[in-house]
C-alpha cells in the first residue's frame, strides 16, 4: 500500500447543513472521523476493539482547513495518511474529496492508544502495532503533504 488509504463513499446528510446553507463545521470532522474509522479497521481497532481487547483510540488533537464548502447530497470520500507514530501515539493527515475529485477540507490529528480499563494512555498489542508499523512505512514512501504542521495566526507583514 503506498497511496493514501481511501475511505467508504459518504453522503452530506441534509441535517448537516447550516443556515448558511453549506456543511455545517461540526460535520466535517464527523467524515473525517468517519474516514479514520474505515482506516484503523484495517488495523484490527473497529468497533468492537474495546468490547474484545479492551482498547480504544482518542483524539488528542485535530486541526481542520475548510478550502471549499460542501452543500447537502454531495458524494464524498477521505484519504487518509500516517504520518508518524510510536507505540502509544500516532499522527496522520487527512483530504476530504467530493466525489468529482476536488478537496473540501484537509484535517491533521494526533492519536492515542487508550487502555479503557483507566482510561489511560497505553501501549498497542504488538499485532496492532505491527500492522500500523506496515502502513507507516508504505506511507513514507509518500511525499510529505503540504498543509502538514500548519499553525494557526494571523500573518503580519
Amino acid at each position: 500500500m503506498t497511496a493514501p488509504h481511501r475511505s467508504r463513499m459518504m453522503t452530506v446528510e441534509p441535517q448537516w447543513i447550516d443556515y448558511n446553507g453549506h456543511l455545517n463545521m461540526a460535520y466535517y470532522n464527523v467524515l473525517f472521523d468517519r474516514g479514520a474509522d474505515d482506516l484503523f479497521s484495517e488495523f484490527g481497532i473497529g468497533p468492537n476493539y474495546p468490547k474484545t481487547r479492551g482498547f480504544s483510540t482518542f483524539s488528542a488533537e485535530f486541526h481542520v482547513c475548510y478550502l471549499r464548502e460542501l452543500k447537502e447530497g454531495d458524494a464524498v470520500y477521505v484519504t487518509s495518511q500516517l504520518i508518524d507514530m510510536d507505540e502509544k501515539r500516532f499522527h496522520f493527515y487527512q483530504e476530504l474529496h467530493h466525489a468529482d475529485g476536488w478537496l473540501s477540507a484537509t484535517g491533521e490529528g494526533l492519536g492515542l492508544h487508550i487502555d479503557i480499563s483507566g482510561p489511560r494512555v497505553a501501549p498497542m498489542p504488538e499485532d496492532v502495532f505491527s500492522k500500523m508499523q506496515g502502513v507507516l512505512q508504505a506511507h513514507k514512501a509518500l511525499p510529505r503533504p503540504e498543509r502538514v504542521g500548519r499553525k494557526i495566526g494571523i500573518p503580519r507583514g
